[in-house]
Formats: structure tokens, sequence, C-alpha cells
């Protein structure tokens, strides 16, 4: 026994002494010095790794001696590296990119098994070329819409704007560019994505187990990053399509240093508007630009100056001026302390507004969101098996709910400016990724939000502090009349809270192909979207938590299974569920249209979401795709407030707008050959929640409808099929300008989807009636996309 032991403190000792030293660099395409984001970096004899960051940047620890490093990303050729590790070595990578094959480049399966083992749960991550190739309206890609087609994302319905998670409403997704936040995700009222698919890099979902680095949102993050832009030649795109054009232009400043990269694009349906309708004088347009600039000051830091600014415009004949847009701006600097700990520090600049024009009423309405926010990010790689990430953040938020004014002398309006509100948002967090063992890896993690709700010109009291009152002899709900006002100044805070906020996901390897996997994750949300539509519209105005209004907190929980089939296809099965408090609902008849007491007509209740996600894949190949299918549930309830209220729905259980019992989508694409590419989408899916009358009664002579219970009926089931092909002339394969032709046609068999049902009463008759409105029916594009 003695003789035991004295082996095996020989075996410890000699492991612990034995030196480890760190591999760090930065991965790059080798044609444009992009950095690449989530490239595998494997240790061939242990099938140990890991992915670059989203700077490109990556940390690996081995012991001393010779490795066989593999490099591998799909798209590009794998790139096998020999080393003798005696010291602390950087090792800067350049990737090119596969251009030849027919076949998409095979990765090796230690990619596969390296997703397969890591505790990241939930997370969908999607490359720009595959969005390029879903077939989309008119020709114009789409990125919002993209995301749909994976399981456990749907939209509220056709032409309708922002999207829904796991049965959560559109405004609990934190949409971030660069780091910054969009606040309204759509062109033309939801027919178009804000997001120009030339100045996207790289883009994930995060469903579930979200890091705690991400904070103010409780369904998902989406996280978009821009192109920086070529360091060594000057290149150009663009496409020219049926309702807009869109060019990108990109090279360096300083070669290999520093490099600049410029997307705008434009729609010209106005232009063909006075053709079709030569008596009137209306429009309807967007446009919007992306750029960025960067610079490679060393090895060991990075400057980025990013900015998007974007603007939706709609008028008919003067009268009536609609104009909605963002626009951000982040500055960002890396920096690189030692081969172990990586840093990011961020000044980022956000703007929502929103205005009206009403000529023949003779004013103007403005409004919007504007939000600073300065985060200082680390990252310490201690060992192959466990990062720390930490860092910390404060956003001052600005709301404008509303300000009136007269657009000529003539006009009767009287100047008024609704009551400012101001807050600051701060969080402070850390998250480490451990791999215990080769079949454990966990990542655990712990925000502390803190929410301050500044003061205000004017902010109303309330008898009771009750804004909201209950008739119960009529059984509705009143507005309350505030019994006095009150101004606090801007710099004094009224209001605060404090969420923790603990997320921990797990992975344990069932074999090297095969995984299961589970996570649970608090997120608390202190800002609120004021809508009474199923989707976000540019009316709807964000209001922040205060004495009248409580954060939403949502906790979910979440199990998987992964498995994959011999690096060329793969399965995941996901259950969740999901509870929220605190989900705003609003009292019967309750008009929000420049209400600057939000509060008398909303009410607190709770919702919560449970379901199945299974999504079957095939990356790689001629033929590729994914089969993905969602069966949910996604209920909301808001109860009385003592035994005497009904509460909303009789205080029962109902369905939310967006809750959609079956999704199905299939994505399929196949490349014919060189110059021929086929893709297709078929999307099936569940009619969503409607309220419709039951009956009606006549009240002086007039026929008014009788509403039921809230979304107890259902719109008729969704389905539609698009499909398109890809088209490169031969002419244009060995010159320096390339150019490709783009046919689709969305929903090819006409499917007449409904988007909504209208009540309304026949003049004629007096009777009510009911109109079925459709969006969409079959449409056929053309687009012609180049390259120089």
């Amino acid at each position: 026994m003695k003789k035991f032991l004295i082996l095996l403190l020989l075996i410890v000792s000699n492991t612990y002494a034995q030196e480890k030293f760190t591999i760090t660099g930065v991965v790059k395409d080798a044609g444009s010095g992009e950095t690449l984001i989530g490239v595998s970096i494997i240790e061939k004899s242990s099938s140990q790794g890991t992915v670059t960051n989203e700077y490109g940047f990556y940390s690996f620890t081995l012991p001393k001696g010779e490795h066989t490093i593999d490099i591998s990303y799909l798209g590009y050729n794998n790139f096998t590296k020999k080393i003798n590790l005696t010291k602390n070595t950087t090792l800067n990578i350049d990737l090119k990119e596969n251009l030849e094959s027919l076949d998409e480049v095979v990765i090796s399966t230690y990619t596969e098994k390296v997703s397969i083992k890591k505790a990241e749960m939930s997370v969908n991550k999607m490359k720009v070329q595959t969005v390029k190739q879903i077939p989309a309206v008119l020709g114009e890609v789409d990125v919002i819409k993209s995301i749909t087609t994976l399981p456990g994302v749907t939209t509220a319905g056709e032409g309708q704007s922002g999207f829904n998670v796991r049965g959560g409403a559109a405004d609990q997704n934190l949409v971030l560019l660069d780091e910054a936040t969009i606040y309204n995700t759509s062109h033309l009222f939801g027919l178009f994505s804000v997001i120009n698919a030339d100045a996207i890099k790289d883009l994930k979902l995060y469903k579930g187990g979200v890091p705690a680095k991400f904070g103010g949102r409780i369904s998902s993050v989406l996280d978009i990053h821009q192109k920086d832009g070529n360091k060594y030649d000057f290149h150009g795109n663009g496409g020219i399509g049926l309702i807009s054009s869109r060019l990108t232009l990109e090279g360096p400043i300083v070669k290999k240093k520093a490099s600049f990269f410029l997307s705008g694009r434009r729609s010209y349906a106005d232009l063909f508007i006075p053709l079709a309708m030569p008596d009137t004088d209306n429009t309807a347009y967007f446009y919007d630009l992306n750029t960025k600039i960067n610079w490679e000051i060393d090895n060991h830091n990075k400057l980025y100056l990013s900015g998007y600014f974007g603007r939706d415009v709609f008028s008919f004949a003067e009268s009536f001026i609609n104009t909605y847009g963002n626009a951000v701006g982040n500055l960002r600097w890396n920096h690189v302390f030692n081969s172990q700990l990586f840093s990011n520090l961020s000044l980022i600049y956000s703007n929502y507004y929103y205005g009206l024009e009403l000529d023949f009423v003779g004013f103007k309405w403005n409004s919007g969101l504007q939000n600073l926010n300065l985060q200082y990010d680390f990252t310490k790689y201690y060992n192959d098996n466990v990062s720390v990430n930490f860092g910390i953040n404060s956003t001052f938020h600005q709301f404008n709910p509303g300000k009136i004014e007269p657009n000529n002398e003539d006009s009767g309006i009287i100047e008024d400016q609704l009551s400012k509100k101001h807050a600051i948002e701060s969080g402070l967090y850390i998250d480490v990724e451990q791999k215990i063992s080769d079949r454990i890896d966990l990542r655990y993690g712990l925000r502390l939000s803190a929410f301050a709700r500044m003061g205000e010109k004017e902010k109303y009291i309330y008898n009771e502090n009750g804004p909201v009152l209950y008739d119960e002899d009529l059984k509705i709900y009143e507005k309350a009349t505030p019994i006095d006002t009150v101004a606090i100044n801007v710099s004094k805070i009224q209001k605060t809270f404090l969420n923790l906020e603990p997320r921990f996901s797990i992975a344990y390897a069932l074999t090297d192909d095969s995984s299961i996997k589970g996570s649970y994750q608090r997120m608390a949300q202190y800002l609120h979207l004021i809508s009474n539509t199923q989707s976000p519209s540019p009316l709807d105005i964000w209001t922040p938590s205060g004495d009248y209004i409580k954060p939403q907190i949502s906790d979910q929980i979440a199990v998987g299974y992964n498995k994959d089939f011999n690096g060329k296809y793969s399965l995941t099965a996901e259950v969740f569920g999901k509870t929220v408090q605190n989900r705003l609902d609003y009292v019967d008849g309750a008009d929000l249209i420049a209400q600057e007491a939000i509060e008398t007509v909303l009410l607190s209740g709770k919702a919560r979401a449970y379901g199945l996600e299974l999504m079957f894949k095939k990356e790689l190949g001629k033929f590729n795709g994914w089969i993905s299918y969602t069966l949910s549930k996604s209920e909301q309830k808001t109860a009385g407030r003592t035994p005497t209220e009904i509460g909303i729905n009789n205080g029962n259980w109902y369905n939310t707008g967006y809750d959609k019992t079956h999704d199905v989508t299939i994505l399929a694409n196949y490349k014919a050959s060189k110059r021929w590419n086929f893709n297709s989408n078929f999307t099936l899916q569940t009619g969503q929640p409607v309220t419709y009358p039951t009956g009606n009664y006549s009240y002086r002579g007039v026929s008014v409808p009788n509403y039921g219970k809230r979304n107890t009926f259902r719109l008729p089931a969704y389905h539609r099929l698009d499909v398109a092909a890809t088209y490169k002339p031969k002419r244009y394969q060995n010159k320096k300008f390339k150019g490709e032709w783009v046919f689709s046609v969305y929903n090819i068999y006409n499917r007449q989807n409904w988007s909504s049902v209208l009540f309304g009463q026949d003049v004629e008759t007096g009777q009510n009636k009911t109109e079925r409105l459709s969006i969409f029916g079959v449409l056929p594009s053309i687009t012609f996309n180049f390259k120089f």
C-alpha cells in the first residue's frame, strides 16, 4: 500500500510539473484579412480544442512538446500546422476560401465533437452565405426572416415585423448589430429587414443558455457582427432587384493595417408609384447605410468604428408623412494584455426615431428612444479547460413619448411635449466555461442587473397609488384620474430595481458523437414595448419600469439531445419550459396613441410557454439543408387584483397572439453544377390566434359586434412554398467582374394566407361584415448580383 501511494504521488507530481504553454492568435480570411468567428482549432492527438471569439481571437494551452494543430471552418480549406511548443507562442492563421470544389469542404469530425461536447445549448449559428440562399419576398434577402426557418422561432403573421422566440413577445428579443441595440428590425412595416445581408459577417441566435454577458431582454439574443472590410485590395459587390438595389465597397486605408467598409441600399417602389397612379402624389421607400473602419495598431491593439443609419418614408399627397428608423454607432478598442487575457472596451450609441406629420390636421408628431452605453468586457484563458468572461456595462436611456407641434401658421395645434423619461441600466457579470472531464463540460455565470428610474418633469400621483380603477357594477376597468402631479429632477432617482440573474448550462457526452445537455437561466427586462398589436409597429412606444410598471422576470429550463452522424448529418432535439412574471396586459378598449399616462390602461399578469423543438440538418455536399419542427404552447394570464375583480379574460389563461401549436420548415439547397444552384423553402404553421365577435347588439340603429374571449379563435393554417435558382454565366467565370442571376418565386402556388380579419359594417344594410386580408399571393422576382 505504501509503495502504491508513493507511485501515485510521483505520477501526480509529474503531471503537475509538466510544463504548459499557450498558443494565441487571430484567424483571418487570407483574401481579405477579415477575422473569422467560430473557427475550430483542434490538437489532433488529444482531440481537445477551442474556437475563435467574435473578434477572431483564440487562446489554447498545451503541454510542452510537439503538436499537430488542425484548423477548420465551413467553406474554407482545412489548415494543419505542426508546432514544437517550448514557450508561449503567437500563431496567426490565414485561411483560404474554398472556391474550386463543387462539394463543400468536409470538416474534420473533431469540429463536430467540439460542438457536441460544448455546454452551449439552444444556440443557432448561421453564415451569411446560408441566409442569401433562402428565397425571399421580391428577391430582397432578409436576415430576420431567415432565422424564422429555425425551430422555436416564428413571426406573428405575413407582413408583420419582429419575430417571436419560444413563445415570447417581439419586444423580448435583444437584437445587437456590432453590440448596438436595434429597436425596430423592419423596413416597410415588416415586409423587409433592416439588416443588409451584404454587410453581415456572422450571426448567432441564443434561444436559451444565454451567456451572462447579455441582459435586458428575456426571450432571446440575436448577436450580429458586421464585416470589417478588406485590408489587402479594393473590392465591391452589389445587386439590382425589382424593388431595391444595393452597393458595397471595401478596401484598405493602409494596406494590411486599416480598412473601410461601406454598404448601402435603397428601395425605389416610389419611382413606379406615379406610373401606376399618375393622379396621386404618394411615395413609399426605405434606405440604409452600414459603415465600418478598423485599424490594427499592432498585434495587441485594434480600433473599430462602426455605424448604421436607416430610414423609412411614407407620404400620401403630402397630407400624411411618416418617417421612422434606427441610427447606431460603436467605437471599440480590442486589447490583448497577454497570451491569456483579452479585453474589449466599447462606447455605443443607439437611437430609434418615429415622426408623423398630418397636414390636414396641422401638426407634427415626433417620438423616440436614445441610449448611450459604455461596456468593458474581459476574457481570461486560464488553461485549455477553464476560461472566464467578466465585465461591466452601464446604459443611459432617454425616452421621448412624443412631442406635438403645429406644422403651419394656420394650425390650431398648441405645441406640447409629453414628459420625457430617463433611466440608467447597469450590469456586472461573470461567466465561466469549464471542462470538467472529456465527457462533462460546464458553463455557469451570474449577472447582477440594476435599473434606476430617474426623475421627470411631470409624474402623476393617484389615490392609493392605483392608476387603474375597477367598476364592480359594470365589471370593467377604467382610467384613474390623477390627484396631483410632481416634478422630480432628472438627476434624482425615484425608483430602483436590483436582480440577480443566474445562468447554468451542462453538456454530458454519451459518446464522441452524441451528448445530452441542460440549461437554466433567469433574465430581467426593464424596458417595455407598449403595443396592442400582434407585432411591433412604428406607433408603438418604449417605456421604462418604474413605480407603476415592474420589470419582467423570466425563468427558463431546457433539456436537449445532440447527435452527429459521421460529420455529414446532425440531429438536435430540445424541450423547454419558461415562465414570465409581470407581463403587461391591456384593459379592454385601451387607447395607447399619445397616451401620456400609459399606466392607466395597463395591468400586470404572467405568461408561460413550453414546447419541443427538432432539427435535422445536412450541411455538406451538393444537396444540403434542414428540417425543423416545433410543437409549443404560449399563454398569458392576468387575474384580478382582488377577489371581486374579474381580471382580463375572466382571469383565465388565454393564447398569446403569437402562439403557434405546430411549425414546420423544410429548407433544401442543391448545387447542380458550377453555374446552377437551386433553393427551396416550405413553411407550414398553425394559424395565429384572433378574437372574433360572438354576437351583436343594436344601439340607436347601429349594429355593434360583441367580442368573445381573447384569442379563442384562429386564422386558417399558414403555408407556402418558395423556390429560387441562381445562374452564374460562363463569361464571368475567369474575370475580375463576376455576376450571377437569381430567379425566385415567393409563394409559388399562390396560397392566399390570411394576415388578419377586419370587422366592419355594410353601409347599405347596416349589418356587420367580415373581410379577410391577405398580403401576398405569388410573387416572382429577378435579381442581378455582381462583385468586382
